[in-house]
């Protein structure tokens, strides 16, 4: 089979492997949107905002290591039903072809699985976001000709700017310490488009021959633990149930103390088992609302910016007609003052009766009024029409 579709046995398709995969980048979205909204009423929220990788790091390695310790998959792999096998090629007898053989996992794979999932992932986004303000600060050296000096001295990790001691060795250290962080930024700015392009490209690279079922690893990572991701099984997942089932029952025997340290430290255990259990299920309502959220208020945001388009405004009545002044005459197609068809008809602007252009002429010359209304009017305001409606 050349694509993988629609599965083959065990083996996930491609589109299953990328779902998983993008649902970590998914949840961090929504967890960061739901802290803005409610940092606006809860002030104290915008600390949790400021550490937002460390924070999202802490939140994946319990999820990650809970999932792979129950389950042998990561947080996003068990929501549709995967799980991590240990693969090894292994010579048949006789044949000489080589043979995969499944295993579960082993205490060092799961360890390197949670590096992989929640480690790596956390340096590289503090590695990115170095970058980023390295850039930042060199564009602004470029256009207006100096260097960023707050950047510049500001602490590498935690982005505070140094405190500088009044004696001698305190400067130097402070001097020292600077120097250094601008170096390591400044490696970090050669570095870095290199490492994220490398990473991009052999991720790229494995996940086409997964598609083109080229290997049986959908990522280097994988590859390097010699881990298989695989669907599991009806009896696999009642095997998970159960082993959850002895793990907790293990951990509940394993408690010490006098009796009312063992019903504390058991309620605590039951309230940490029913947050793990449901934390699948809020995470992901929370990321289905967020997406609701996130269509809501961008189709909002697209209706006030379409161009709103009015109906024309209805004409402005008519002028009335001032007792002093001419009447109409019945037909609208005949001239106020010659009482005949009119010719090279005329408006006057201030009121917009229509007349003849020599006798409006005549009489707007004279009387400096219009003749029907005897508003003030002069030559200027006269306009031809070349279309008597």
């Amino acid at each position: 089979m050349l694509f993988q579709v629609g599965g083959d046995g065990t083996r996930p398709t491609f589109f299953e492997m990328a779902a998983a995969q993008q649902l970590p980048a998914s949840l961090r979205a929504a967890l960061t949107y739901s802290l803005g909204v409610f940092a606006l009423r809860r002030s104290f929220l915008h600390k949790i905002l400021d550490y937002e990788d460390e924070f999202y790091a802490a939140l994946m390695l319990v999820l990650e290591g809970h999932s792979l310790r129950t389950t042998d998959a990561s947080f996003a792999e068990s929501l549709y039903g995967l799980r991590r096998k240990s693969a090894r090629l292994r010579l048949r007898k006789g044949s000489g072809e080589e043979e995969v053989q499944h295993s579960g996992l082993e205490k060092r794979q799961r360890i390197l699985s949670v590096v992989f999932l929640v480690v790596l992932p956390y340096f590289k986004s503090k590695l990115h976001a170095i970058y980023n303000k390295e850039r930042e600060a060199r564009l602004r050296e470029s256009l207006w000709g100096m260097v960023d000096q707050g950047f510049d001295e500001a602490d590498f990790f935690t982005g505070e700017e140094p405190v500088v001691s009044r004696g001698d060795s305190g400067n130097q250290e402070v001097s020292v310490r600077v120097q250094l962080a601008t170096k390591i930024k400044k490696f970090i700015a050669v570095c870095y488009p290199w490492i994220h392009a490398s990473s991009e490209g052999l991720s790229f690279s494995f996940q086409l021959l997964y598609l083109l079922d080229a290997t049986r690893f959908y990522s280097l990572g994988l590859q390097a633990l010699g881990i298989q991701v695989c669907r599991a099984t009806g009896q696999e997942l009642m095997d998970t149930s159960s082993r959850i089932s002895k793990i907790r029952n293990h951990e509940r025997e394993r408690l010490r103390g006098p009796p009312w340290l063992k019903t504390v430290q058991g309620a605590l255990l039951t309230c940490s088992y029913a947050v793990l259990d449901y934390a699948q299920t809020g995470l992901i309502a929370a990321v289905f609302i967020f997406k609701m959220m996130e269509w809501w208020y961008q189709s909002a945001e697209e209706r006030l910016t379409a161009p709103t388009v009015y109906p024309p405004p209805p004409p402005p009545p008519a002028p009335k007609v001032a007792k002093e002044g001419i009447p109409l005459p019945p037909d609208s197609s005949l001239c106020a003052l010659c009482l005949q068809k009119r010719a090279n008809p005329s408006a006057v602007t201030v009121s917009g009766f229509v007349f003849c252009y020599s006798c409006v002429f005549k009489y707007v010359t004279k009387y400096k009024r219009c003749p029907v209304t005897l508003i003030p009017a002069s030559v200027d305001q006269i306009r031809r029409l070349f279309h008597d409606t």
